[in-house]
């Protein structure tokens, strides 16, 4: 089991969080099988930004994001070298530290999806 620490989110997670994940999995779908109610409005497809995240720590040990996922992330909010798509972070045997960013951008709960 991987450790992932969750900093404290004033919606999604006040207290923060220790999980402990299985390798293999992806960030998205350990956050979401521990409560943290990520946004995921294309079912972690990497058609969308609402799963980013900010990978504070151990994310070197990631596979790096491929061409689509770093396409996608030119459109999220608040974007950062940290950045990554949850739904595309597999998670490995390093320990990660992890920020939800304060807002996202979903353009189908906001009527955009054109």
């Amino acid at each position: 089991m991987t450790q992932i620490v969750v900093l404290p989110h004033p919606e999604l997670c006040p207290d923060g969080a220790v999980l402990e994940v299985e390798p293999g999995t992806s960030l998205c779908t350990a956050l979401l099988q521990n409560d943290i109610a990520i946004e995921h409005a294309c079912e972690q497809s990497c058609a969308c930004t609402t799963c980013h995240v900010f990978v504070r720590e151990g994310g070197q040990s990631l596979e790096p994001a491929d061409e689509l996922e770093e396409d996608m992330l030119d459109k999220a909010w608040g974007l950062e070298p940290q950045s990554r798509l949850s739904c595309q972070a597999e998670i490995r045997d390093t320990p990660l530290v992890v920020e939800l960013p304060r807002y996202t951008i979903n353009m189908v709960s906001e009527g955009n999806s054109k």
